[in-house]
């Protein structure tokens, strides 16, 4: 398969790549090119399993299966996560009515324009580059889960602590090359192209650690063509 690559992420009207990835939970392959003519399918592009706020994404997103399959609508999660240690976690994590898979070169997120971020000493080039003051000024804030707001390293190893995750070396691996990896969710119509999208690239950093609203999607998947 010849690898796209973006400069920006995709935007409705944007006609998807086709992205082949190693199949979490079931064997063998799972291809964009399969949904098209079949159904529409909401990708969700996310960093490893490591990532506590990922976690909390794809959860947020699985919940809202069921009730977009209603609508004809496909589920397909990707994380940054080797395969074996990704169809570990989904084990004892299922995901049921969602397809996921394994993209550790983080192919499909290159192809939908999703950079992975560099952490600099000092220089800021937002969405490419960032620097370690300019994170830990930042403040993440998740009432219920966190004490306090908290820079994202911080509130990482607090939710990391809190949920029970064993960091793996093969975890600490895929942090250190996607750890900055900017995520995103596609809604593609049956030929492929984006009718809705949400990314942690827009607002200048304002959206990193979000999970876009439910009502939002569903809106937006109440207006695909059947």
């Amino acid at each position: 398969m010849a690898e796209h690559a973006m400069e920006r992420p995709l935007r409705p009207g944007d006609r998807a790549p086709n992205v082949v990835l190693d199949a979490i939970n079931h064997g063998g392959k799972v291809a964009l090119e399969d949904f098209r003519g079949q159904s529409a399918v909401l990708v969700g592009l996310y960093r490893g399993l490591q990532c506590p706020f990922c976690r909390r994404h794809i959860a947020a997103t699985a919940e809202l299966a069921s009730s977009l399959h209603e609508k004809g609508i496909d589920s397909l999660t990707v994380v940054n996560t080797p395969i074996e240690r990704a169809r570990l976690y989904f084990r004892y994590h299922p995901l049921p009515g969602v397809i996921a898979a394994s993209d550790p070169d983080s192919i499909a997120h290159r192809a939908f324009g999703l950079p992975n971020m560099q952490f600099t000493e000092d220089e800021d080039q937002w969405p490419y580059k960032i620097s370690v003051p300019t994170v830990m000024a930042m403040r993440v804030d998740m009432p219920g889960e966190l004490p306090e707001p908290m820079n994202p390293f911080d509130a990482s190893t607090f939710l990391n602590r809190h949920d029970g995750y064993e960091m793996t070396p093969e975890d600490d691996r895929t942090d250190e090359r996607a750890g900055g990896q900017l995520v995103g969710e596609f809604l593609l119509d049956r030929d492929g192209i984006v009718r809705w999208s949400f990314t942690e690239v827009e607002g200048d950093g304002s959206s990193m650690f979000a999970i876009p609203k439910a009502e939002e999607l569903i809106s937006a998947a109440s207006r695909l063509p059947h």
